[in-house]
């Protein structure tokens, strides 16, 4: 948490990009047709793809990124590639923390005074086993006021993919406590999941132990990390697999489509750490996705400071829904 004379420094930068938000695409993230404007927002770890993020225009709140003695706020003043670049040349590890209650008051307070008339807000969070931020976020909603705080019990663009669904029913006039209700009656149907590619980042936040790194570093063995959505985001290794990563990552999302006879087949996000281009397997999943007629819509996303923070670079990941 930050110390409270750094807090004018953070919340400056985040009013700056609210503002302009609003100022380029007002009236997108709202009821149009409802006397009170609802307006979704959500914490940035909900890695949202980037033609979801112009079309819906969802003001998102950064994580704070601890690296070297220095506070950043992800992907604001610190991106994906320098705490990569970091790690890999002095060894530096990043930590991460959660968004205060002044810095969600400050937030919520920006865009109702940037809303510019009587607004609502529904706020999706990181699951609550992962983070301290959706109790922050309800003591916060308590202060302001017209603030309807929803724990994802998820992550990424699993969160992400709820976002985009309560972005829709605003734009048919639902009332956010109506969006509430049903994100919460519905929020165990975000599937989230993501294969490793190394556990260095794991064992240099005491997550793995050198052995365990060693040996999945020699055999060339990656784990698959599942979100469990009952422990809202609580996390374990449900399976490994071995090999090069374009041959584990079909075996993955081949188990997935069999483990999953419910999926929902019109959208899903293929996110990644995976920072260099010509190394991103995610067209050749998207491919295999096609070719399977497995989904109408496959968004491509990049993984946010946070949650790169924690599974390091060449992670990938396929979210989507059950019925």
């Amino acid at each position: 948490m930050l110390l409270h004379g750094t807090f004018f420094h953070i919340i400056f930068p985040v009013r700056k990009l609210v503002c302009e938000t609003f100022a380029r695409f007002v009236g997108r993230n709202q009821t149009e047709s409802r006397e009170m404007r609802v307006i979704i927002s959500a914490d940035r770890t909900s890695d949202l793809p980037d033609e979801v993020q112009q079309e819906y225009n969802v003001p998102l709140v950064p994580y704070h990124i601890i690296l070297e003695g220095k506070d950043y706020l992800d992907g604001v003043t610190i991106s994906l590639e320098e705490i990569f670049a970091r790690f890999k040349g002095t060894g530096a590890y990043p930590l991460t923390a959660a968004v205060n209650v002044d810095e969600y008051v400050s937030f919520f307070n920006l865009i109702k005074e940037s809303c510019g008339e009587p607004c609502e807000i529904v706020h999706i969070t990181l699951g609550s086993s992962l983070t301290s931020s959706y109790q922050n976020c309800v003591l916060a909603a308590e202060k302001v006021g017209g603030v309807y705080p929803v724990d994802s019990c998820t992550l990424c663009s699993a969160t992400g993919l709820m976002v985009i669904d309560a972005c829709r029913m605003a734009k048919q006039g639902k009332s956010a406590l109506e969006i509430k209700a049903w994100l919460h009656a519905n929020r165990n149907n975000y599937r989230a999941s993501f294969i490793i590619d190394s556990c260095d980042f794991l064992k240099a936040g005491g997550r793995c132990s050198s052995i365990a790194a060693l040996a999945t570093s020699k055999l060339r063995i990656k784990p698959c990390v599942v979100v469990s959505n009952s422990a809202q985001g609580a996390m374990k290794v449900q399976r490994t697999y071995r090999g090069k990563m374009e041959r584990v990552l079909k075996h993955y999302m081949r188990d997935l489509l069999k483990q999953y006879p419910n999926i929902d087949p019109s959208e899903c996000v293929l996110a990644t750490t995976q920072l260099n281009p010509l190394e991103d397997e995610r067209p050749a999943m998207k491919a295999y996705l096609e070719k399977e007629g497995a989904f109408e819509k496959i968004y491509m996303a990049t993984a946010s400071c946070t949650i790169g923070s924690h599974c390091g670079p060449g992670t990938y990941a396929l979210m989507f829904r059950t019925l």
